[in-house]
């Protein structure tokens, strides 16, 4: 059988596992007496804990410890054993290190019992004596205190402030988003297992098994062979689980103190005590001929970090890439504060950029009289003049026209506040989408079993988008077997090294090195093939392996079965480690998409309800479609959420978020999701990597928020520039 996989909408393979609960996440794993923590967090953003009073909850029958920097085990002391795969410049933060005080939630206690329910009722009873500082928290009242940001901007090109000044249309805006936090479904959780022999094998809620045991066995001072890390499920993250959450070593810490396997799982509440999406001001001065052609554009962003780390992410850039504009200044600052450390989030910076920017491009359209589609066809953009470099293949052009006719933007009545249905007003919004398609070096093992299995190990993980299945579908096609005879294995620090799961490069990495270490077995078979005494093959015959035996070119009667070479050798086994390839250096590479929202407004009580996306992407070779059309529809509900309803509400004379649950913290439901059309536009990139695919698990968001805000201009005749789109905005 030949089994061609790739491009197939395959079920998930781990989806029985997951559907009958016998798939295990990070908190779940049992272990013998074990034992549970509940952190303590700060009341105050600033200052200095003065005296810790433990001792009514010491007192309690079943209380192992409680832990904090004046009884934790010896720590690191130098700034790079904290550092981790996805750390900012900086000092990073360092879990009860000391009495100093950073931010509003810092934990500054970990209290260990028998159960949880125990551990919670005894964490309350703690008394904690602070000596309070001033802090401040809002990014607003200290714009005038920023400092550029340690970011590698692409160089002004041309004059740009001059190409606006001299342009007949001008126009200056500023826009704002609000911190937003993570919210997978599983919360952050961290089981450490004591072992007899010292050593920890860790189960953690993580996007980088690897980044997890090396940030402890550096911060413990432990040779990282004491360490092992599995993630084999998580229950969602996307940035979340990018850098190791403090939960983890603190588990670490009292496993060891107390030679006992400890499990130490955050509440909801707790979500909102580490990394989330900074907010931002960004303002944009465009400069354009009557036609709405861009002669001039200046993008400035402003964003919130520590004190203690310059968080950055690419915000501006796409404004210099998205669109020809011979004149361009881009510049990036950072105002820190006493907060923690803001942290990668879906998209992370062009889901905050592209909003400001493809807003400020529906405000260009209608200020020169221009359909807001053919703004962007007249701006359009043959190169990435960023880099200065041709893309490896782009079919945004192929976006637009398919995008828009599933939609049927052409029946737009242009006019705002013209188009109803009842008492709900009607709009139609677009916008762009963008996001860098990256490959990162990555190895992968792959095995040939004696009884014919093919087993593929890497030490990625997989947050939710189908990893395994895309792996498994990979491996599959490399060799010419049946998915079902392969098993992919990872979420385990001990296999071949991986990257972080994120920045939608894992296909494309972890992909390719599981591409190439199938390709390296059927090389080995082939040899083994040829040494077999009675090999059917003429000398210096070219040989390949393909479905499931070794034949010569297409002569199907030249062949050799898998199953007597397995006979003969047992087992076979490849590993390798895939680089992107010198022939990338010469491109750009971009996934690109175009999104279309309808929108409906009450018009009496400013409710907003998005009735209609079409979202059509350009991602290269799309490995599953029915994986990647998921991840497309949970991008679109996270950027309606983005639009319309997160909002970290932050109490700034406290320094602290006030809605730090998921009642006041408002995400979409069901009922505030339309109809999703999800389109995977034919791209053929022979550059980008191998398996010609550039991923999808950002481009989803990349966009959304920009289109719904010009849908409910257009609804409304009202320009809403600051998110989320709430009611009493647009009353």
């Amino acid at each position: 059988m030949n089994a061609r996989t790739l491009g197939k909408p395959l079920d998930r393979v781990d989806g029985p596992l997951k559907v009958s609960g016998q798939a295990r996440y990070a908190a779940e794993y049992p272990a013998d007496g074990l034992l549970h923590g509940s952190v303590i967090c700060s009341v105050i953003a600033r200052g200095r804990i003065v005296r810790i009073d433990a001792s009514a909850a010491e007192a309690l029958e079943g209380v192992s410890l409680v832990l904090s920097h004046l009884n934790r085990p010896p720590l690191a002391q130098d700034d790079e054993s904290y550092e981790d795969d996805d750390a900012a410049d900086g000092s990073p933060f360092r879990p009860l290190f000391n009495e100093r005080i950073r931010y509003s939630g810092q934990p500054v206690a970990l209290v260990v019992a028998d159960t949880l329910e125990l551990a919670r009722h005894a964490a309350s009873l703690v008394r904690i004596e602070y000596q309070q500082q001033p802090h401040e928290t809002d990014l607003r009242q200290a714009l005038d205190r920023s400092h550029a940001a340690p970011a590698e901007l692409p160089k002004p090109r041309g004059d740009a402030d001059a190409a606006i000044a001299g342009a007949p249309l001008s126009l200056q805006l500023e826009y704002e988003l609000p911190n937003e936090y993570h919210h997978p479904m599983e919360p952050h959780a961290s089981t450490v297992m004591y072992q007899a022999d010292g050593s920890l094998l860790v189960h953690d809620k993580t996007q980088g098994p690897q980044n997890s045991q090396q940030y402890l066995a550096s911060v413990l001072k432990l040779d990282p062979s004491q360490v092992r890390v599995l993630s084999s499920f998580v229950g969602g993250a996307f940035g979340s689980g990018l850098r190791p959450q403090y939960q983890l070593p603190l588990a670490a810490m009292a496993a060891l103190k107390l030679q006992r396997s400890v499990r130490v799982t955050l509440s909801r509440q707790q979500m909102f005590t580490f990394g989330y999406r900074p907010r931002a001001v960004q303002r944009l001065q465009l400069g354009a001929a009557a036609d709405g052609k861009l002669q001039g554009l200046v993008h400035e962003v402003i964003g919130q970090t520590s004190r203690f780390e310059d968080f950055t992410e690419h915000v501006a850039e796409w404004s210099g890439m998205l669109y020809h504009c011979d004149h361009v200044r881009l510049a990036y600052r950072l105002v820190p504060l006493d907060v923690y450390t803001p942290l990668d989030m879906r998209a992370p910076g062009a889901a905050t950029g592209l909003f400001a920017l493809e807003s400020a491009m529906d405000e260009l359209a209608w200020a020169a009289g221009v359909d807001p589609l053919q703004l962007r066809l007249t701006n359009y953009a043959q190169t990435n003049q960023n880099e200065g470099k041709p893309y490896s293949s782009k079919e945004l052009r192929a976006c637009y026209q398919q995008g828009a006719d599933a939609f049927g933007w052409s029946t737009r009545d242009p006019q705002p506040r013209s188009m109803r249905q009842g008492n709900q007003l009607v709009g139609y919004g677009m916008a762009t989408g963008v996001w860098e398609a990256m490959q990162m070096p990555a190895s992968a093992r792959a095995t040939l079993t004696a009884d014919g299995r093919l087993i593929v190990a890497s030490a990625t993980c997989d947050i939710g988008p189908g990893t395994a299945t895309a792996m498994t579908q990979i491996a599959a096609e490399a060799l010419g077997l049946d998915p079902a005879q392969v098993i992919f294995k990872l979420g385990d620090s001990s296999l071949p090294k991986a990257p972080l799961q994120g920045g939608s490069f894992t296909v494309s990495s972890v992909g390719s090195a599981v591409q190439e270490a199938c390709q390296a077995l059927a090389a080995q078979l082939c040899d083994a093939a040829r040494q077999l005494p009675d090999a059917p093959f003429t000398d210096g015959s070219a040989l390949r392996f393909v479905d499931g035996r070794v034949q010569q070119g297409d002569d199907t009667r030249r062949a050799v079965e898998l199953s007597t070479l397995l006979a003969r050798h047992g087992s076979l086994e490849a590993e390798v480690q895939a680089q992107p390839s010198k022939q990338r250096e010469r491109y750009a590479s971009a996934t690109h998409s175009a999104v279309f929202v309808e929108v409906q407004v009450d018009e009496q009580l400013g409710t907003v309800r998005v009735t209609r996306v079409v979202s059509a992407i350009a991602a290269g070779r799309v490995v599953n479609p029915k994986t990647a059309r998921s991840q497309i529809l949970g991008g679109v509900v996270w950027g309606v959420g983005m639009a319309l309803h997160e909002e970290a509400m932050i109490d700034h004379g406290l320094g602290r978020c006030m809605n730090h649950n998921l009642a006041d913290y408002h995400l979409p439901v069901h009922a505030d999701i339309g109809d999703i059309e999800v389109i995977f536009v034919e791209e053929e990139d022979q550059i980008v990597n191998p398996l010609g695919s550039k991923g999808v698990g950002e481009i989803g968001i990349v966009g959304v928020a920009a289109a719904v805000a010009n849908a409910v201009y257009h609804a409304t005749g009202k320009r809403i520039r600051e998110l989320p789109i709430t009611l009493d905005k647009l009353l």
